[in-house]
């Protein structure tokens, strides 16, 4: 078990320095090409194929990890962000819409098999009888995720500030190169790798379980980013007039904190008390969550201060979705078949990333048609919808 934990760790610090520079380069990308007179549509558009990739990359990076290995799936995804970083050091010139679309395609692809193989690796380590050991990693390992993408909010900002673009991609690109190169040396080989040779029909999960969770988190994940990913930054830059410095700080603290409140969910949620979640923990924080979004909007319309409200409004929205997403981060974990856990995994974030896409579309369009307001109001309504379908999971009375 030691040596197993060693090397989780190992895929864990990799993962960890992936989320740094992914944190950093999607804040970059969105207030760079903002700033270059992109419109909010534009700026959705370039990730359009990161959000895409990553669904068809979670479909079937399972399939592949229990054929090559997690070390494997996790090394190609360091020299894959590698690669899209070098891809943005060309000329400012080069950097249209199309070429920086692909760019982010890779780094999209790169992103999802680094968090597959990290979070199909708990499922090897903690027995099934220890599913209240099994939900504080899920969520430590998530909310420290978060907390670092975080912090490469606030590093994109530092960099930019005193490199400029290509300074900052260059600088990240090398930490990179490194960390792939221990990687390769310390990994144990055959990590995550199966003798079950699983068909690539196998990809489509056959657990009802499973199949209602990934639908509910695509409709949990599409309510974030529907407002987070273009529709806030641009308002707080247009309307609030924030700089970029001051939206990356502010995003970076808020996704520090939301990444913290997921680590300690277990304890939110009563974990000391025995209490293990299940679909009723899942649908009951989705109602929680739906109000702020509704609040918000109707603050914003009877036009009370718009600084003050969203500062608010976000630090309720974060703590609450975080619960949320610790949630659904151990339910999958916990309903993934031992045997297959990479391919339910990956079925599972293949539904997280096509939610993303389809929130990140329709923050450019919505925002872009009808503004922020509207953009929280059809938050509100993925959230519900979410809350529904989470009414099908699986119920327990465990006390573990």
């Amino acid at each position: 078990m030691k040596s197993s934990e060693q090397q989780y760790m190992l895929v864990t610090a990799s993962y960890w320095a992936f989320t740094l520079t992914d944190g950093a380069l999607r804040m970059l990308v969105i207030l760079y090409f903002h700033q270059l007179g992109y419109s909010p549509l534009e700026v959705a558009s370039l990730f359009l194929l990161y959000e895409f990739c990553g669904v068809i990359t979670n479909l079937v990076g399972g399939w592949f990890a229990t054929r090559m290995g997690l070390n494997v799936t996790m090394q190609l995804g360091l020299a894959l962000q590698i690669l899209a970083l070098g891809m943005l050091l060309v000329e400012p010139e080069y950097l249209g819409v199309l070429y920086v679309m692909i760019a982010q395609a890779i780094s999209g692809i790169a992103k999802d098999l680094n968090k597959m193989s990290a979070k199909s690796s708990i499922k090897l380590l903690v027995p099934d009888n220890a599913q209240g050991m099994l939900y504080q990693w899920v969520s430590l390992l998530t909310g420290s995720k978060n907390t670092l993408k975080g912090v490469g909010f606030f590093l994109g900002a530092m960099l930019l500030t005193t490199l400029g673009f290509r300074g900052a991609i260059a600088i990240m690109a090398g930490c990179l190169l490194i960390v792939l190169l221990s990687s390769y040396i310390f990994l144990q080989k055959d990590l995550g790798k199966t003798t079950y040779k699983a068909k690539f029909t196998d990809i489509f999960s056959k657990s009802s379980a499973v199949n209602y969770l990934s639908a509910a988190r695509f409709f949990l994940f599409g309510s974030r980013d529907v407002w987070f990913v273009v529709a806030l930054p641009v308002f707080l830059q247009d309307h609030l007039q924030w700089d970029y410095t001051e939206v990356e700080t502010f995003f970076a603290l808020w996704v520090i904190v939301y990444g913290f409140v997921q680590s300690v969910a277990p304890f939110i949620t009563g974990v000391r008390r025995g209490n293990i979640p299940d679909g009723k923990t899942a649908m009951l924080w989705a109602i929680f969550l739906a109000i702020i979004p509704l609040a918000i909007a109707s603050f914003l319309y009877q036009g009370w201060p718009a600084g003050d409200v969203l500062v608010i409004g976000l630090a309720g929205f974060g703590v609450i979705f975080a619960v949320n997403s610790a949630v659904h981060s151990y339910l999958i974990v916990a309903y993934a078949e031992e045997q297959g856990v990479t391919m339910d995994v990956g079925f599972y974030y293949m539904a997280n990333a096509l939610g993303r896409l389809v929130g990140t579309m329709l923050s450019g369009w919505v925002y872009q048609s009808s503004g922020l307001t509207s953009c929280l109001l059809v938050s509100a309504a993925f959230i519900i919808i979410s809350s529904l379908i989470s009414v099908a999971l699986p119920r327990h009375q465990a006390v573990i």
